[in-house]
């Protein structure tokens, strides 16, 4: 019989002492339970769309089992969606981007994922947004690098500048990452910015990687692709926020040519392949009859951008800047609080709606800040809207 009193001793590596936990996923379990305890909870916390993936994309989901398409595809992904990709970068933008340099992943995470590891020796800096999305720091800390976060206002439109990037970069400084849209603060790049942002990282020796996994959720006019400025920026998509597939967790990157050979061997190496079957239920994301599907959908995200946006100024949080891309909205607790996590705890346990602290998207003024998520039904979100007011005019919030 094994001797089940002895046991080794199981410590973690040293580098997991830097990995955040990812505070949202905790707001959204305790959420969780409180339902299974009868609770009535508005979850605005939780970056998903609340809409069932479009019935396009799940008929050839369908389909794809139907005819056993279980088996690997390529590490790069199946050519017909990477085709797909291109001809998506040709319509939406005016862009030929060569198939090859088109990689599917499991969602945008594994391209993250697998960048950080292809770019980044240990000791190297990457220059990223504070507040910014958490997991970002993460990846870089497990390829042994370090994030440098660079506090940004809303002067700054909450995005960099290089005006930002020669204030804190350092001789480690090697890679630049971005997003725009951005999560949580929803703001946005503009053509101009990112070609600045460039040739600072062009003058500087760094890589620029863009996540742009919020495109299509914008509501400005023409949102541009970092791919328009140069064939050597790093651009990172999903099929997760727009097309609607957050479960069937599937993504892409973009590379430069002289990258095709050995982002292949990583992704070989990583995780072999994406899913089979969601690959092939992407094929008819790009479709017209999808596209229309999603397109109303996102005007249903901007009609409760505006209505949230409004209610929350009304009762007295400030939101300096207004949501042009994603589903968020980075707004300031200042009138009510200065600890976000507390003011999350009081208004998920006491009023039943779910909000994530800024605390889980960096260290400045991130006490002071709380994102909304405008990811559930017009309705839910007047439901939301009475119980914030109940629980401005209770108090309870204030600490």
């Amino acid at each position: 019989m094994p001797d089940f009193t002895r046991k080794t001793s199981h410590t973690p590596a040293d580098r997991m002492r830097d990995i955040n936990p990812f505070r949202v996923m905790t707001v959204l379990e305790r959420a969780k339970a409180l339902e299974g305890q009868g609770r009535s909870i508005v979850h605005l916390e939780v970056g998903e769309p609340d809409f069932v993936t479009a019935q396009p994309i799940l008929e050839a989901g369908r389909d794809a089992l139907a005819r056993g398409c279980t088996a690997y595809t390529p590490a790069a992904g199946l050519l017909s969606l990477r085709e797909a990709i291109s001809g998506h970068y040709l319509r939406q933008y005016g862009l030929r981007i060569s198939p090859e340099r088109i990689f599917v992943t499991p969602g945008a995470s594994g391209a993250l994922s697998l960048l950080a590891q292809m770019l980044l020796n240990p000791g190297d800096g990457v220059l990223m947004t504070d507040p910014g999305y958490p997991c970002n720091r993460n990846y870089v800390r497990l390829a042994g690098a370090q994030a440098q976060l660079v506090p940004v206002t809303a002067i700054e439109n909450f995005q960099l500048n290089a005006s930002l990037l020669s204030q804190h970069a350092t001789s480690s400084t090697r890679s630049v990452w971005l997003a725009s849209p951005a999560n949580p603060t929803g703001t946005v790049l503009s053509l101009q910015q990112l070609r600045a942002l460039h040739d600072w990282c062009v003058e500087n020796d760094c890589h620029l990687l863009v996540d742009e996994i919020y495109h299509g959720l914008d509501y400005t006019e023409g949102l541009p692709t970092a791919l328009q400025i140069s064939d050597d920026v790093f651009v990172v998509n999903s099929f997760s926020k727009y097309f609607g597939m957050t479960g069937w967790r599937l993504g892409w990157f973009v590379v430069p040519d002289s990258l095709v050979a050995v982002s292949n061997i990583l992704a070989q190496n990583l995780f072999i392949a994406a899913s089979t079957v969601a690959q092939h239920a992407a094929l008819r994301a790009f479709d017209t009859d999808t596209r229309e599907i999603l397109e109303a959908r996102r005007l249903d995200f901007a009609a409760r951008r505006i209505f949230l946006t409004k209610v929350l100024r009304e009762l007295g949080f400030s939101v300096p800047v207004e949501t042009q891309g994603a589903f968020y909205i980075y707004a300031g607790i200042e009138a009510f609080s200065t600890d976000s996590e507390h003011f999350c705890k009081v208004l998920l346990e006491d009023f039943g709606v779910a909000v994530t602290p800024g605390t889980d998207f960096g260290e400045f003024e991130s006490s002071r800040h709380v994102r909304f998520a405008f990811t559930t039904s017009m309705r839910q979100l007047e439901v939301a809207a009475e119980r914030l007011r109940a629980a401005v005019l209770s108090g309870a919030l204030s600490s």
